[in-house]
Formats: structure tokens, sequence, C-alpha cells
């Protein structure tokens, strides 16, 4: 179980908006979000709101369309009563848990419904995570069709030994033939990698990265593994039984994938994600972002977004709210007519403030100069060599690769802290 939720203030059981709040104007693209809290085995790693069996009608794997259905005509009403203007949504994205220990029909059955009483976008992009073990070419062939454009498999890592501390339960030689399945069905793919696992060397990540590298996905999320309380890592790690994470090796595994995914013409978009260009040999690759996972840009743009399912958060305007995390209270709840939502807040101008920059500045496009609290630090961050000193003189501030590393430490100092 994954740890406690935030706190918050008390959320109305008709889920209602105030229109001012929600800022039904500001014609801000938005983004949903499907969790589907099943796994078959959960991850030592994991704090991730699953679970390994069902709870019940609207709270199991055969009928939980059914409880996403009904939170997507709340959210109609919700939105619509807030004055909002259908807004047809650019990116869908289905994540987990594993979304595809569902049945490709019941996948297929959401997305129809989202498009029914939300509305996608014809150019939308519809993603959705899978593990390598839990789809084949025909799952992936029946997804395309429903209207998903890219998968994103939890490759995690190329050796055997990682993927057993992680408890990682696919083999490593299955990736590329999903990956290969995947392309076949026309879908982009993006593969997602962790490092920093007790045990891993340098050479076991180079031997994920390249690995990764020779599939040719079009998309690589890199990402520091993080051992958090409540996890199967965490009293681990309490009794004594695995080492903390390492700060230096972690930026020496991060200057790896850097190096090595930069030399196979991937450009970093965000911190942990890289794209790689249609066309490398364009003279527009370094901007060209058609790649890139729309979706978690629209997270970093601030854009608005509504989270489905347990434990899913949304963001409109300057509301953002949580549900309660228990599959069969969620189903319960909307069962009985109510919002699945938990507890939320209303953002300040202060927290909206550093949340944009605290976002803007982890993607590669930067954030102006002009909108961060504290200008006057931009010098000494160039000086240190944190961020790009000439896209500072055109306005932008962007980071450098030791300022990656150090993000937090540059958005504390553009905030003035």
């Amino acid at each position: 179980m994954s740890p406690a939720q935030p706190d918050g203030i008390a959320w109305p059981k008709d889920g209602r908006l105030e229109a001012e709040l929600a800022e039904a104007d500001s014609g801000r693209p938005l983004s949903l979000y499907v969790h589907v809290p099943f796994c078959s085995v959960r991850c030592g790693y994991c704090d991730f709101n699953t679970y390994t069996v069902g709870f019940g009608p609207g709270a199991e794997p055969g009928s939980y369309a059914r409880s996403v259905r009904a939170e997507a005509e709340l959210a109609g009403r919700v939105l619509a009563e807030a004055g909002w203007a259908r807004r047809d949504a650019s990116t869908v994205f289905i994540g987990g848990g594993t979304p595809t220990l569902l049945e490709a029909t019941e996948l297929a059955r959401i997305l129809a419904d989202l498009r029914d009483v939300i509305g996608i976008a014809q150019d939308a992009e519809v993603t959705i995570e899978a593990n390598p073990d839990s789809v084949d070419a025909r799952a992936l062939a029946a997804l395309a069709s429903a209207g998903v454009t890219r998968v994103s498999f939890g490759m995690q890592s190329a050796v055997p030994s990682v993927l057993a501390v992680l408890d990682r339960t696919h083999d490593p030689a299955r990736v590329p033939e999903v990956v290969a399945a995947a392309k076949g069905a026309g879908l982009e793919v993006s593969l997602d990698l962790i490092y920093g696992t007790p045990g891993e060397g340098l050479d076991d990540w180079r031997r994920s990265l390249d690995a990764a590298i020779a599939m040719e996905p079009g998309h690589v999320s890199a990402y520091a593994l993080v051992i958090e309380e409540g996890t199967k890592m965490g009293a681990m790690l309490a009794r004594g039984e695995l080492p903390e994470p390492d700060p230096d090796d972690e930026a020496a595994k991060y200057e790896l994938a850097d190096e090595l995914l930069g030399s196979a013409g991937y450009r970093w978009y965000e911190i942990s994600n890289f794209a790689r260009p249609r066309q490398a040999e364009d003279a527009a690759a370094a901007s060209d972002l058609s790649r890139a996972s729309r979706h978690n840009l629209a997270y970093w743009r601030d854009h608005d977004w509504w989270g489905f399912g347990p434990g899913a958060h949304s963001h409109v305007g300057r509301y953002r709210w949580w549900n309660v995390k228990h599959p069969g209270a969620h189903a319960g709840r909307l069962a009985a007519g109510q919002s699945p939502a938990a507890a939320g807040e209303v953002l300040d101008e202060e927290s909206r403030r550093l949340e944009k920059v605290m976002l803007a500045v982890r993607i590669a496009e930067g954030i102006g100069a002009g909108e961060v609290p504290a200008p006057g630090a931009v010098p000494a961050l160039i000086a240190e060599g944190l961020i790009d000193g000439r896209a500072a003189l055109e306005g932008r501030i962007i980071l450098t690769l030791r300022g990656r590393l150090l993000a937090d430490r540059v958005t504390g100092a553009l905030m003035g802290f």
C-alpha cells in the first residue's frame, strides 16, 4: 500500500467546482489520465496505488470500465456546470498498475466512453503503459484499433539480476519482441528505464542503455530509483538489508545516459525524458518534439487534467484534488452518485508561481527570465554552470547538464529561497 495521501480540504460530494476558480475561460488544453490499479505482482520499489486482487463490481478488472464511465459522466457534468465549453482532450494516458491486465475490449470501451462523454481530439496522443509480459502482438493491434497511439513499456533494465532486485517478472529477451510488435501495429514506442538499483554497476546500466538504443524506440525515460517509505524496499532499507542510494552513483549513471542517448540521436526535453527526432538529419531536429510525450509535457506546461480512478489526482484551474485510494471505495461512491474525491486544495498565487517555475525549469524549452521571482540569481547560476549562459542572454533560463543534476537547487535560487 502506498503512503498516505496529503492533507486537504473536504471536497463536496457532488464534486462541484466554482466557475471562477475552475478558470473556465482560460482556454488551456485538457488532458485525461486513467489510473488502472491492478497488478499481478507488486514490485518492491513501487509506491503507486496498486492492488493484486479485485474488490467487487466496478473495482475489478472485468468491470472497471463501468466505474471510469461513471466518473467521466460526473466530470462532464461538473465541468459544464463550472462554465466550461466542451474541450476535447489533447492527450490521454492510461497508467497503473498494469493497464494491460484489462482485456483489450475493456480498454477500448474506456476510450470509447471518454470519447463519448468528455471528447478526445482527433489528433490526440493516447498512451498506454504495459509490462513486456502483459501484451502480445494481437493485443497491441487491438489497442491500436481502439485509438491508442503510443505504448510505454516498463523495461527497467536489461540485466536479469537487476530485474530480480526490482521484483520485475519479465524476461529481458521479451522486450525486443513486444517492441517489434508495437511498431508493427503502428504504435509509437517508449521504453522506461530505472537506474540506481542496489547492486547495479555502471556496466550493468550501460548494458541496459545499449539494449534500449538497439531497439530504436522513439522515446526513452530514465529515472533514478527512489526507495519510498511504505514499500518492500523501504522496509529492507530500514532493516539495513539494502544500502542507501548513492547520489554520486546516480549522477554518474545519468551522465552516461545523456552521453549514450545523445550519441544515438536522442534529445533531452525533460530531465528524465529523451526523444529521437523523426528525421535526425533535419537541421530542425533539435527542436523536434513530435516523439516527446505530449501528455507529460501537459503537466510540465501547467495544462489542465482530470484523473480517473482510485487515488488519481486532478488539476483544473486553481483546483487540485485527489480520489479515494481503495478501488472498492472509489466504485462505491460513484455507484451512489457521489464524487470519488477524498480531499483537495485551492492554490494561491504564490503556490502557482512556485509550481510554474519548478515545472518549467525541468524542460528543455525552459522558462522566461522575466517569469521568475528572483531574476537576480541568474548571473550566479550561470557562473556555477547550472544554466545556459547563451540562452540567458536571449531571455530563457535553460538547464545545463550539471543543472539537470541540481534542478531543485536552481529552482530554489530562482524563487529567492
